[in-house]
């Protein structure tokens, strides 16, 4: 739970937007319509609870006092538009509103009850995607790390490397990146801090030589796991492209089943731009999983939920910060509970 504890304090942004938005739909419920003077008593929305609905609803713990509204047309078009500006996005947010409507509409719902349905759309939608990264029998199992420049790809990578390496694996990293002089020297901190071997070249060498050559070393070493950083300039992608297929084919010379993952590392920062940048990276190289670093400086953490109902690759890992406990598994109902602001204690 101490991770939880840190993800739902760290995505307080996007799980504050989430709660006031809902408080405030559920609190500005429209007034109903005055009818003709000669007119009967208006038809209710909703059928009116029966007297032991009281007794199932604080068994339930509902609030007496709980605002409660009808969901409606009117506040399911509310909510859609809450889920949007959190960057799920316009189709994911239809499909959340649907689902959470279907055998409730008409019915009277608090704010909690909201959050609780909503909570659970998303665990539904993310439970099939929460996949650690698998670890395979093959040695060295070659792990290629994909994502623009900034993303915390190359933070990511030290973090696994001390990860696998805490958990008894042996690891080396190649510093592929070799036209930032700070990823390398970055690698090197955590190599450092790790005991992990870190391979380098001087800036500007090709990245694919270095990766050859870190792999016949991962071999020699009998390592476990060797993890290749990657540059990320997507705004020339056919030079990012020939330089990726490169990597890939140098390192088949040596292993033909090579890379045996592809981690493509995105900033949850960026918003809806993260897909775009899954589309490009799918083209570019094969996409086998997905990181997601930075939720704790970001209001829109609905964006992995965008992600996963899109694409459905595999979330192996999320970040929440920069200590090395700061990354951890995907968790689908930790997540839901956190960027709800539901609490799990």
């Amino acid at each position: 739970m101490a991770f939880f504890s840190k993800l739902k304090d760290r995505l307080f942004k996007s799980s504050s937007k989430l709660d006031q938005g809902l408080e405030a739909i559920v609190e500005e419920a429209p007034e109903p319509a005055a009818g003709p003077a000669n007119a009967g008593p208006a038809t209710p929305i909703a059928p009116a609870e029966p007297a032991s609905a009281g007794i199932v609803g604080r068994l339930l713990g509902r609030k007496p006092d709980e605002p409660r509204r009808v969901l409606d047309d009117d506040m399911l078009e509310q909510l859609e538009e809450l889920l949007i500006t959190s960057d799920m996005g316009v189709d994911t947010a239809l499909r959340v509103t649907a689902n959470m409507a279907e055998g409730r509409f008409g019915k009277r719902l608090s704010a909690g009850e909201i959050k609780q349905l909503l909570a659970a759309e998303i665990s539904r939608i993310m439970e099939n995607v929460a996949k650690p990264m698998p670890l395979y029998a093959k040695r060295p199992q070659v792990v290629l790390v994909v994502g623009v420049n900034g993303s915390g790809k190359t933070t990511t990578i030290g973090k696994l490397a001390s990860q696998f390496k805490a958990a008894g694996k042996s690891v080396v990293i190649a510093a592929g990146d070799t036209f930032r002089a700070a990823a390398v020297e970055q690698l090197q901190v955590w190599g450092d801090r790790a005991g992990v071997p870190v391979l380098t070249a001087p800036e500007g060498s090709d990245p694919a030589s270095l990766a050859y050559d870190a792999l016949i070393k991962a071999q020699a070493d009998g390592a476990d796991l060797l993890m290749i950083d990657t540059a990320g300039r997507l705004q020339n992608r056919a030079d990012l492209m020939e330089e990726l297929a490169k990597i890939v084919r140098v390192i088949r010379k040596v292993d033909p089943d090579a890379p045996h993952n592809t981690l493509l590392v995105l900033d949850a920062t960026t918003g809806q731009n993260a897909l775009n940048q899954v589309e490009v990276f799918q083209k570019i190289s094969d996409v086998s999983g997905l990181v997601m670093t930075k939720l704790d400086g970001t209001a829109r953490g609905g964006v992995l939920v965008a992600l996963a109902d899109k694409f459905g690759l595999p979330i192996h890992a999320i970040g929440v910060g920069e200590q090395i406990d700061d990354l951890a598994p995907f968790d689908p109902e930790e997540f839901a509970a956190a960027l709800t602001g539901l609490d799990r204690s």
